[in-house]
């Protein structure tokens, strides 16, 4: 836990009690899991942007995403860094039922998928090579599939982590395997293990734990945000093989979530932390990453990430380590600002929906519209532009820097951009799920372990 104090410089005396008169309330606590990209909060406490808001902020890390999204709901949070699903779920009533808004983006990009040294072996002579001789990025599950059917034949479950069933890391890593060729199982109504007729058997591990679940052989792979992936390359026990940009470049990922109430209630105070946290964002991504190094100083400690700084840089100052020794550029594997990373889509809540129905998660087909409807019922652009406004009036941000004229909707994924080669446009996303040939089309439903319709 980590606390901002009160500064007790002159500024600070003259404006706190300006700004103090305006918000409806001051002293917040905010939630976060150790992954790097909290990051936005980590600077905007260590800058003293909240500061400069006037807002008085505790940060809190917090066991594991379950009880980070009830602490937002049940008051003990003001607000927390979730990720994507946590608020659309929520809101549509998949698990716990409350509603979540959303009205800042806080990174693209950002995960990997690792496999244990033994099945790496295993999948190596089924993946070509560079010039080289070093594997050829991005690799395909379907370089798995042939390791997968012969622990199938051994009588071996194939079982891998992802961190929560609304989880980006839990449709990233079905994703995959589903572009491969592999099927990574369905829910129902009556069955939410997510396992219905599937190859891979897809489980629950809390990020930090990952890469000792993975030594200890509970699971063969997982996906997870940094800096767990470069964990188990540093300790010999895994390797990535493949990011999240390689599946969908510049994907979206976390969220910083807060009830409706709280926006609603606290309309001042909810435009100020979103000013916090764009200053933080533009300052991870400022003159090409320049601040990195820092930032990695920073969430290397205890209270933050609290990984080795060398882990950690390993991933956020631009390259990426797959097999120990193949270090390559990745420049954008986490960007906290460019490309308008922080602006909530629209289009970006519509594909983490098309993927709870893809799976079962969304038991019943709904028409475009719903999709249109549930996006802005929890993503808030129109919070977030007025806090860039402010930012910009103040000379603190650059007009061009925001896509004020936005409908909220991305122009469509071209399909270069995807490893399915299957474009995406938020726009229409039944003829999107129509398109993904792994996963429920149309009117189909899961009933028992079977798919109807």
């Amino acid at each position: 836990m980590k606390t901002l104090l009160l500064a007790l410089t002159a500024t600070t005396a003259l404006a706190a009690p300006l700004l103090a008169q305006d918000l409806e309330k001051d002293e917040l606590t905010f939630g976060f899991i150790k992954l790097t990209d909290m990051a936005p909060l980590a600077v905007a406490y260590e800058q003293g942007y909240f500061l400069d808001e006037g807002l008085f902020v505790t940060l809190e890390a917090q066991a594991n995403w379950k009880v980070l999204l009830d602490g937002v709901i049940g008051g003990q949070l003001d607000g927390a860094h979730m990720l994507a699903g946590q608020p659309l779920a929520a809101t549509i009533g998949y698990g716990t039922e409350a509603h979540i808004v959303t009205p800042f983006s806080m990174d693209l990009n950002g995960n990997g998928i690792t496999v244990s040294t033994a099945v790496w072996d295993e999948m190596k002579p089924n993946i070509p090579t560079d010039a080289d001789g070093l594997p050829q990025h991005p690799i395909s599950a379907s370089a798995l599939a042939p390791v997968v059917e012969t622990y199938r034949v051994e009588g071996k479950p194939f079982n891998m982590g992802m961190v929560f069933p609304v989880s980006t890391h839990n449709y990233e890593l079905r994703y995959w395997l589903a572009a491969g060729g592999l099927e990574p199982g369905y829910y129902s109504p009556d069955n939410v293990t997510g396992q219905i007729g599937a190859d891979v058997l897809l489980s629950v591990t809390p990020p930090p734990q990952m890469p000792a679940t993975l030594e200890a052989g509970t699971i063969y792979g997982y996906c997870v945000g940094e800096p767990w992936n470069q964990a188990a390359v540093f300790k010999g026990i895994g390797v990535p093989v493949i990011t999240d940009y390689e599946l969908w470049k510049n994907n979206p990922e976390k969220v910083f979530g807060i009830t409706a109430e709280f926006a609603e209630e606290n309309p001042n105070t909810t435009r100020a932390v979103v000013k916090a946290l764009i200053r933080a964002a533009m300052w991870l991504d400022e003159n090409d990453n320049a601040n990195r190094m820092e930032a990695v100083e920073m969430l290397s400690q205890p209270e933050y990430v609290g990984a080795d700084a060398e882990v950690i840089a390993n991933s956020m100052t631009g390259t990426f380590e797959y097999e120990k020794g193949d270090v390559r550029e990745v420049p954008d594997f986490n960007v906290f600002f460019r490309y308008n990373a922080t602006y909530p889509f629209y289009s970006d809540a519509v594909w983490y929906l098309t993927q709870m129905r893809r799976w079962g998660q969304i038991a019943e087909a709904k028409p475009d519209s719903w999709y249109d409807e549930v996006a802005k019922s929890v993503y808030k652009p129109e919070i977030y532009l007025e806090a860039a406004r402010a930012l910009v009036d103040e000379g603190l941000a650059d007009e061009a820097d925001f896509p004020w004229d936005s409908d909220g909707y991305k122009q469509p994924t071209p399909a270069a951009d995807i490893i399915d080669g299957i474009p995406y446009d938020g726009r229409t996303p039944n003829a999107y799920l129509e398109r993904l040939p792994i996963g429920l089309k149309g009117e189909q439903t899961v009933v028992g372990n079977e798919i109807q319709g």
